[in-house]
């Protein structure tokens, strides 16, 4: 239940007793019963498919024809993660005839029946909203020198240490970070980073505006930390990076970020990529960014993802 997911931790707690929880799940399982029937959805022969594991139990009740899984993060592996929320994935796996997934690795953490179908979508870019150029540049880039080095995404998985080292190394380049902080006081909290002169903190910018400031920096920045979430993971940042036409910097954190070697810059180290901002930086291939990018638009994996369901359906009983 989306409510269930965003209730404050300490009130969250409360969650982990079953009577408790049962009664907190239980208007919005009624609400979605009367939008099921409304809709015209409670037929047996209809396809249930789920991406928020917190509505694992109440829809692996639910009478179907066939039933998938869209396997975009490590849910269990999130900060905070409730104790019963194994069991609720769990649950939905144990009835589910196919898994989309964004990596071979996140689908190897997934307590799997044998035989499910698993097929790896990846990830993707609304492609004509990042490529369409913004004539209008951001107010808040005026009176920032180029160039410009930015990082669009969330900060708590952000390898600060090394867009310090970065910003440090090179205090010529701007750095530009956009994106919202989840632990209260984030940017408070980085004294090593806030005291650069040449560094940027924007925080949340509404996706509506984003492409304008993505088509101004000269080189996109990943340095995000390797850890058990985002090793598993598929950014889609990548896509909406190379949409935009701009060069890539990235750690290697994650096998889909390896994989597109050919049109992104991927690091091994910190020290490498702090050597390869200038290299990257002078990438004049936007051409071959543009191609790969198109390649992984939402409107491409949507017509795959049909293609199986429609497939899966056909199987079905």
């Amino acid at each position: 239940m989306p409510f269930l997911k965003t209730v404050p931790y300490r009130f969250g707690r409360l969650l982990d007793f079953p009577l408790i929880r049962f009664t907190a799940s239980l208007p919005g399982i009624l609400i979605m019963l009367f939008w099921l029937a409304a809709l015209g959805f409670s037929s047996r022969q209809r396809i249930v498919g789920l991406s928020n594991v917190y509505w694992g139990k109440a829809a692996a009740l639910l009478p179907a024809r066939m039933r998938f899984y869209d396997a975009n993060d490590d849910h269990l592996a999130f900060p905070g993660s409730p104790q019963w929320l194994p069991g609720y994935l769990a649950s939905w796996l144990s009835r589910v005839d196919l898994v989309f997934s964004v990596s071979p690795e996140l689908t190897a953490t997934l307590p799997l029946a044998p035989g499910t179908r698993t097929i790896e979508l990846g990830n993707g870019v609304e492609f004509s909203h990042f490529a369409t150029p913004r004539p209008d540049a951001p107010e808040g880039l005026s009176g920032i020198g180029k160039p410009v080095l930015g990082y669009a995404g969330a900060m708590d998985w952000l390898d600060t240490e090394l867009v310090t080292a970065v910003a440090r190394a090179w205090p010529q380049y701007s750095i530009v970070l956009l994106g919202p902080a989840y632990r209260r006081g984030w940017w408070r909290s980085q004294s090593a980073l806030n005291c650069l002169g040449n560094v940027h903190y924007f925080g949340k910018v509404e996706y509506n505006e984003l492409p304008a400031w993505v088509q101004r920096f000269d080189l996109a920045l990943i340095p995000m930390l390797a850890n058990r979430l985002k090793g598993v993971s598929h950014p889609n940042k990548l896509y909406e990076y190379c949409a935009a036409g701009v060069p890539v910097l990235s750690t290697n954190y994650c096998s889909a970020v390896e994989r597109a070697g050919d049109v992104v810059h991927v690091a091994v180290s910190r020290d490498e990529f702090v050597r390869m901002v200038p290299e990257a930086l002078a990438d004049r291939r936007s051409g071959q960014r543009l191609a790969f990018a198109k390649r992984h638009s939402w409107d491409e994996l949507a017509r795959m993802m049909v293609q199986e369901l429609t497939e899966a359906y056909g199987r079905a009983e």
